[in-house]
């Protein structure tokens, strides 16, 4: 049995669905510019927040570079004039998440089993590909947040998986036996890759929002799939 478990955080635990391209979203965010001084059409915000990202990763230069998305809108306030302040992008950044997201919901299961290794003096852990602006209220709102011993964000550390040294930040950070830890994700690169490449044992569950299977065989320790979660205790608890 294992004594640490690392998870991906959406498709994986957390089932959700955002649409960055639907009109409303970027009405919505010109009225919020507007309130912090800076003057947007709907179509000119929609392409500054996009090219914006693609400017950032550019120059980042690295593979599996992450950004921060609040540099995105701090530099869509410094294009109008305006001062980038905390409060003008904390403000932009909740609102862009939640005007975006469709739902957000726990796969069944998922509270029942975080509790029982917490229970059972496991450690709990995330490893994801996300903001934290945006995340962090979202694990919040679901009730997960506090049953997590170390959470690692993308755009804290600067990388995204599957770069295998995003992995080894949490594992050196939080002083984990990689041969006492598995991974759990639904994505075949970024999840079983990331465990791979890490040599670490993995769960991949074809989920919802997994992306399509290019292979007839999984990577991975354990397999699941037809995104049922709650067969994971059974898999990696024998």
């Amino acid at each position: 049995m294992y004594q640490n478990y690392i998870f991906d955080l959406y498709g994986t635990l957390v089932d959700i669905h955002t649409n960055e391209q639907k009109n409303y979203l970027w009405k919505k965010m010109c009225a919020l510019f507007s309130c912090c001084g800076a003057s947007y059409e709907p179509s000119e915000c929609k392409k500054a927040y996009f090219s914006t990202i693609a400017l950032l990763e550019q120059h980042a230069g690295v593979p599996d570079a992450e950004i921060q998305i609040e540099d995105v809108f701090g530099k869509m306030l410094s294009e109008k004039g305006v001062a980038p302040t905390d409060t003008y992008i904390f403000a932009l950044g909740n609102a862009f998440r939640v005007i975006s997201r469709d739902y957000i919901r726990l796969y069944p299961g998922v509270m029942e089993f975080l509790s029982d290794l917490r229970l059972a003096g496991k450690g709990i852990y995330l490893l994801s590909n996300a903001q934290r602006i945006f995340t962090e209220p979202e694990m919040r709102f679901l009730g997960i947040y506090d049953l997590f011993d170390g959470v690692f964000y993308s755009s804290d550390i600067g990388l995204k998986k599957p770069a295998p040294g995003f992995m080894e930040k949490l594992l050196d950070h939080y002083k984990l036996d990689r041969k006492k830890s598995i991974m759990i994700g639904n994505d075949v690169s970024c999840d079983t890759g990331i465990a791979n490449a890490c040599q670490m044992d993995s769960l991949y569950i074809h989920s919802n929002i997994s992306p399509a299977l290019t292979e007839e065989t999984v990577p991975a320790t354990f397999f699941i799939p037809d995104g049922d979660f709650t067969k994971i205790p059974s898999l990696i608890l024998k």
